[in-house]
C-alpha cells in the first residue's frame, strides 16, 4: 500500500433553473451550496439565461448555459402538466451528454420546471438525482414521475409530500429550508423608516405582504383583508405589499382593486426589497392569504424577527406556526383576517408571548446547520451507490454544452 494518502475525488453536484426568477427556493438553495465544503464538493450551476438574476445570485460558482433551453420558457406561477413535460423529451439527449461530459454526480433540481427538465437526462447520463419538492401535494410530477426517475425525493414540509407513497415516495425525506437563524433587526428603527416613507401616523397599523403576486399567493385577498382592517379599526390602517408581478391578468385585476373608488383599500405597492426581513420587521404583522404554500419563507422569517403571523389555513402554514406560534384563519376570509389580527394587536401581553415563542420555535426548526447536515447525508449515501453505466447517447436532438467558467 502506498505511503500517500488517498485523495478523494470531489463530488459534483449540478443545480439546473428553468427561467430567470429568484424565489425563496434560490434563497434556500443558496444557503445550502454556499455551506458545503469546497475540499469535498464541486458545484455546477446550469442557467438559460447568461448574465440574469440566478448568474447573478450563483457567481461564486461554475456556470453552464443550458444547451436545450426552450426558446420559450414555461410560465411562471401556472399549471405545469404532462403537455409542458412532453414539450422538454427532444432535448433530454443534449442535457445527458453534457452532464456525462462534466461527469456530473448528482443533479439537485428544485421545481416542477426543472424536474421535468433534468429527470431523464440525469437517468441516461448514470447521475443520481434529488427531487427537492417544493410544490403542493396534487403535483402530478411529484406524484407520478418522481417516484421513477429520482432517486431521492426531498420535500420542505410533510404537507408538500403526496398522500399516496409508492417508489421512492415511499422513502421521501422532509428538510426543513435553512434560515439565517442569527438575524437581528431594529423593529422601531424599521417602522419608524417605513412609517416616514408612507407619511403615515405613528399609531397607523401597517400589515405587510411579501412574495410575487402569482394566483396561489392570493394577494388580492390581502387587499380585502386590508380593507376590511380599515373599516373595524379605530386606528388608521396601511397594507404595505412587497414584491412583483408574475402574471399580467392578476396584476390588472390588482391595479382595478386598489383602483376601486367605492372600496378605497389603504394599500401600497412597495416592489421588491432586500433584505426582506428588515421590511418585514417593520410591520405590526404579516397576513399570509397563500392557499396551497408548503413552507412560506416570509413565514418563518417573521417568526425571526417577532413580526405576528396571521395566516390562512391552508398548506404548510399552521405546520410552520405549531404550537401556538401565529394565528390560524378560514382561507379566502378576510373579515376573519381582519378581526384576527385587529383582536390580537389589542392584546399586548398575548401578542409579545406568541412572537416570542414563535422565535424561539423558529431558531430550533430551522438552522443552517441542520439543513446541510440532513442534504449532505442525501448526498454522501447517493454517491456510495453510484454506478455510472456506459451509455451511448444518441447524438441526435441534443447539442454540445457550453463551457464552464470559474465566477
Amino acid at each position: 500500500m502506498s505511503g500517500r494518502m488517498k485523495t478523494e475525488r470531489k463530488t459534483t453536484i449540478c443545480v439546473a433553473f428553468a427561467g430567470d426568477r429568484i424565489g425563496g427556493s434560490h434563497i434556500s438553495l443558496k444557503g445550502l451550496l454556499d455551506a458545503l465544503p469546497r475540499s469535498l464538493y464541486r458545484v455546477i450551476v446550469v442557467i438559460e439565461v447568461p448574465g440574469g438574476r440566478i448568474a447573478e445570485l450563483f457567481d461564486d460558482y461554475d456556470q453552464v448555459v443550458d444547451p436545450c433551453a426552450l426558446e420559450k420558457p414555461f410560465a411562471v406561477g401556472r399549471t405545469f402538466g404532462l403537455g409542458s413535460a412532453l414539450r422538454t423529451l427532444p432535448r433530454m439527449f443534449g442535457r445527458a451528454r453534457m452532464l456525462k461530459d462534466l461527469n456530473v454526480d448528482i443533479v439537485h433540481t428544485n421545481d416542477g420546471r426543472s424536474h421535468a427538465s433534468w429527470a431523464l437526462a440525469a437517468k441516461l447520463a448514470g447521475s443520481r438525482m434529488v427531487w427537492h419538492h417544493r410544490g403542493d401535494p396534487d403535483a402530478r410530477g411529484t406524484s407520478y414521475i418522481a417516484p421513477v426517475l429520482a432517486d431521492q425525493i426531498v420535500s420542505v414540509s410533510e404537507y408538500s409530500l403526496p398522500r399516496r407513497r409508492w417508489g421512492k415516495l415511499s422513502k421521501a425525506r422532509v428538510i426543513h429550508s435553512p434560515f439565517d437563524v442569527d438575524i437581528s433587526v431594529d423593529r422601531d428603527r424599521m417602522r419608524h423608516q417605513l412609517l416616514a416613507e408612507l407619511g403615515c401616523p405613528e399609531d397607523t397599523i401597517i400589515c405587510g405582504y411579501f412574495g410575487q403576486f402569482i394566483v396561489r399567493k392570493r394577494p388580492t385577498a390581502f387587499i380585502d383583508a386590508v380593507a376590511e382592517l380599515e373599516r373595524i379599526s379605530d386606528r388608521p390602517v396601511m397594507g404595505v405589499m412587497f414584491g412583483e408581478p408574475k402574471d399580467a391578468d392578476l396584476h390588472t385585476e390588482m391595479l382595478q382593486q386598489l383602483s376601486d373608488p367605492r372600496k378605497n383599500p389603504p394599500v401600497r405597492l412597495m416592489g421588491y426589497r432586500e433584505p426582506g426581513h428588515d421590511w418585514i420587521a417593520a410591520c405590526d404583522a404579516l397576513l399570509v392569504t397563500a392557499l396551497n404554500e408548503p413552507l412560506g419563507r416570509t413565514l418563518v422569517e417573521a417568526m425571526l424577527v417577532e413580526t405576528p403571523v396571521i395566516a390562512t389555513r391552508s398548506g404548510g402554514n399552521a405546520e410552520a406556526l405549531a404550537p401556538d406560534c401565529g394565528i390560524i384563519v378560514p382561507p379566502d376570509d378576510p373579515e376573519a383576517m381582519a378581526s384576527a389580527t385587529l383582536e390580537l394587536l389589542k392584546a399586548p401581553q398575548t401578542l409579545e408571548a406568541l412572537t416570542r415563542r414563535a422565535r424561539v420555535m423558529a431558531v430550533k426548526r430551522y438552522t443552517s446547520e441542520h439543513h446541510v447536515s440532513e442534504m449532505r447525508k442525501v448526498y454522501r449515501e447517493l454517491v456510495d451507490t453510484l454506478r455510472r453505466p456506459d451509455i451511448q447517447l444518441d447524438a441526435k436532438g441534443g447539442s454540445s454544452p457550453a463551457t464552464t467558467s470559474a465566477r
